[in-house]
């Protein structure tokens, strides 16, 4: 991905109000445009091919499939995609299962605020077959 190119983002968490503080954020950025959000899994796979979203930053907890069960259907009919998980819960086991089921890269919610937008370009910028398959650990993250 070009530097000259907004970053594609795709908001996925089951709540509102964080998704809305997350748009409202990340559009500040100004290399990001909040293409599309989700509450839920379910048509998750057909917004994304609708929006083409160079990113997805995906919540772990989520109603019916977590996201980890989520991210590992999508990476492995979408090899190229790109997830960011994003979770309150920050333990060598959970972003072990983040890694397994192919996130590009993980963050824990109370380090969002500095890591999330350099962490999302990082993994936009790697792209291809540095996506789904193998969790950044870069700084922070």
């Amino acid at each position: 991905m070009g530097t000259r190119e907004k970053i594609r983002l795709l908001l996925v968490d089951d709540q509102p109000q964080v998704l809305r503080g997350l748009r409202m954020w990340l559009g500040l950025e100004a290399d990001f445009d909040v293409v599309g959000s989700a509450t839920q899994s379910l048509g998750l796979g057909e917004l994304i091919d609708q929006l083409r979203p160079d990113v997805v930053l995906m919540d772990i907890e989520m109603p019916g499939a977590d996201g980890i069960a989520v991210t590992a259907g999508l990476c492995e009919r979408r090899p190229a995609l790109r997830v960011v998980m994003l979770s309150m819960h920050d333990d060598p086991a959970t972003r072990a299962r983040a890694e397994v089921a192919g996130a590009a890269a993980f963050v824990a919610k109370h380090e969002a605020q500095s890591v999330l937008p350099g962490t999302i370009r990082s993994v936009a910028e790697r792209g291809g077959r540095a996506a789904c398959g193998g969790c950044a650990r870069e700084g922070a993250v």
